[in-house]
């Protein structure tokens, strides 16, 4: 089954068409990577997609529903985490996830959702520290926290390792890796090609607003005759 659906997707800013009718499909449970260059869309579709930017032309599909006449329910069935996310820094991690969980449930319910949200951020005994004392690699797990305990069937996750060190980025693909098991569809945009040869099924390369290539990471570096995804977008690129 489909959890998401582009069909010839296009977004103008006045005359400045940003992205260029892109089109490709993410199966339910699957973890399917947009990537590219900056400013080659990814955002942008990103957004489109979590309902915050107007399609100005084509159709998208989230779990059954158009995100143009159906926004109250895609809105539902994701959580979007942006490459700018912050938590509010006055809080304790306990505090924040509590503070967010007050939208979605109450009572029973909510309390499970913080139990669940404290258990996805595992973060020990500092979860009752304050947020501007955690480090950036902290910081980043009580957001995924945040977007995952909600329970969404689709997650939405826009450079989610972007300014982190390699020991802080190799622990969040951990922490993506264990939703994916737990069968929560995941979309990630990222520049960082190595990441995502190594965390996705699937994988869509955009440049300048244009859908250039769609594939398994093995399947595309095999027809490019690459050993990374970085070369295979050079040659794609380069024609």
């Amino acid at each position: 089954m489909e959890s998401l659906i582009l069909k010839d997707v296009k977004k103008s800013y006045g005359e400045h068409e940003a992205v260029k009718g892109i089109s490709f499909s993410v199966e339910e449970g699957e973890v399917f990577g947009l990537i590219g260059p900056n400013g080659s869309g990814k955002t942008t579709t990103l957004r489109m997609i979590s309902t915050l930017l107007r399609v100005t032309s084509g159709s998208i599909t989230v779990c059954g529903h158009d995100v143009m006449t159906e926004s109250d329910n895609v809105r539902k069935e994701i959580s979007y985490l942006p490459e700018d996310a912050g938590a509010y820094k006055n809080l304790t991690g306990r505090g924040y996830l509590k503070f967010m969980a007050g939208f979605f449930a109450e009572g029973d319910d909510f309390e499970k959702m913080v139990e669940r949200g404290m258990e996805l951020a595992d973060l020990g005994s500092r979860i009752d520290s304050k947020v501007d004392t955690y480090s950036k690699g902290m910081a980043r797990r009580l957001l995924i926290a945040r977007a995952i305990m909600p329970s969404p069937r689709v997650a939405i996750m826009d450079e989610v390792t972007s300014g982190l060190d390699v020991i802080n980025a190799y622990e969040i693909r951990e922490v993506i890796r264990n939703i994916a098991k737990g069968g929560v569809t995941i979309l990630m945009s990222s520049h960082n090609m190595f990441e995502v040869d190594m965390l996705c099924d699937r994988v869509a390369m955009i440049d300048d607003g244009r859908l250039i290539l769609t594939g398994t990471p093995a399947d595309l570096k095999e027809r490019y005759h690459a050993p990374n995804l970085e070369e295979v977008f050079v040659k794609a690129v380069k024609g």
